[in-house]
């Protein structure tokens, strides 16, 4: 069985393994069904899970899960796995979950959509996603084997769950190894790629490392209210101090920070950066993920860069939507070049313009960008009928090539200057 399917043509692999599940559960056996599988159904059907069952028992209420939640250790990382993975937009088609050690759901997260279908599966906080609460799924194999898991469609024992594919894995104390809980995104069929496995375990790492700290992670991704009653220690390597400026300008952007430090920053990260700048209302991951790798960009992957990009510059960077907080606006010297530009001082403008915007990348997004910039300064220059800006502005290597400054140049100062030219030579050469 090809199991490439299962992200290719999910509604061909599903049928597949509907038949092989209807013929298992009748005694014969089919190799589409692991024997892990099949283990786990009889042991759920001696526990009284019926194929046909849709209902989990109910451990708490969800007054009293929100309680359960204050006591919790992953009360902690709870922030960093939701900047992480989930997505609760108008659009969001997967839920986050996250249960105890037990497999008692204390948090899920996604958009009114996903939550109407969870809530007609029972999928909801209080319920026992064990295989004594509601047989073989996801979740309840991460607390039998250990290990991260993904079940499609079928491989669930469940008959109403088969229009769903989850991927869980479990979160341990970094101390004791002892399992806290298990994560767990899910959606329908065609939600699942190949990369989701690896974007849980990376959250999971994250969360691990989280717990690790000294203050147990509750000092990183927290809500604005949490991080406003204690003073946050920032993670290691991050500088002490808040962001004082971007540099997007050039082949090597960076962050600068108030008590001088300069953090260097990725490429990837950088061009996150610069379309945070370019537009003040902010960006979804998932218009980020286009933006940044068209129809193969995931919000998966968005949000695990931004998590990064936000325990690197902590309140500099807001979520829901991603977007620079207010005294961050126009602080990277891209920003400040425009800036100058709208105030009407060119020469200003024209002396922070070092280098072009992310010379490096060739994301088509950041490209635009970059023009966009060149044009705002090389018409400021060319309109402000100053011979000596025009001749700076011609030779930087962003205006060595632009003919029309020099026909600029050529009306101020006449046609036989030396300066024309030599500038209208190197034009044409």
């Amino acid at each position: 069985m090809d199991h490439g399917l299962r992200f290719s043509d999910p509604a061909t692999y599903a049928r597949t393994l509907r038949r092989a599940h209807e013929l298992v559960i009748s005694g014969i056996p089919r190799p589409e069904i692991p024997t892990r599988l099949v283990d786990s159904w009889h042991r759920s059907m001696a526990l009284g899970i019926s194929p046909d069952q849709h209902s989990p028992r109910h451990l708490h209420e969800v007054s009293e899960v929100l309680e359960l939640r204050q006591e919790h250790r992953l009360q902690q990382v709870m922030p960093a796995l939701n900047d992480l993975l989930a997505d609760d937009s108008r659009t969001g088609r997967h839920l986050l979950v996250l249960t105890d050690a037990s497999g008692e759901i204390l948090w899920r997260v996604g958009s009114r959509a996903v939550l109407r279908r969870a809530d007609q599966l029972e999928f909801l906080e209080g319920a026992d996603w064990s295989e004594a609460g509601i047989g073989t799924n996801a979740i309840s194999e991460v607390l039998v084997t250990g290990a991260p898991v993904q079940l499609f469609s079928a491989e669930h024992l469940v008959r109403t769950h088969h229009e769903w594919a989850c991927t869980a894995a479990p979160i341990t104390d970094p101390a004791t190894g002892r399992v806290l809980g298990v994560l767990d995104v899910s959606g329908p069929l065609d939600t699942l790629s190949a990369d989701t496995l690896r974007m849980v375990r990376c959250a999971v790492r994250v969360a691990e490392a989280l717990l690790g700290t000294s203050d147990g992670g509750s000092s990183v991704g927290a809500s604005p209210s949490v991080r406003g009653s204690r003073q946050a220690a920032p993670p290691a390597g991050r500088p002490a101090a808040a962001v004082e400026r971007l540099e997007l300008l050039g082949e090597k952007p960076a962050a600068v920070f108030a008590n001088g430090g300069r953090t260097p920053l990725t490429l990837r990260r950088a061009e996150i950066l610069a379309l945070l700048d370019s537009r003040s209302q902010g960006w979804s991951a998932e218009e980020l993920a286009y933006e940044l790798h068209g129809d193969a960009g995931t919000p998966q992957a968005i949000r695990t860069e931004m998590f990064r990009v936000r325990s690197m510059l902590g309140a500099a960077v807001e979520s829901n939507p991603y977007r620079f907080a207010p005294g961050l606006a126009a602080r990277s010297d891209a920003g400040q070049v425009l800036r100058l530009l709208r105030e009407g001082r060119v020469a200003e403008a024209l002396e922070a313009y070092r280098a072009p915007l992310l010379s490096r990348s060739g994301t088509l997004a950041v490209q635009l960008l970059r023009d966009q910039l060149d044009t705002a300064v090389a018409s400021a220059v060319r309109v402000c009928g100053d011979a000596p800006l025009l001749v700076r502005w011609l030779s930087t290597d962003m205006g060595s090539g632009d003919s029309r400054a020099v026909d600029a140049l050529g009306r101020l100062v006449g046609r036989g200057d030396p300066r024309y030219v030599a500038f209208r030579a190197s034009i044409r050469a």
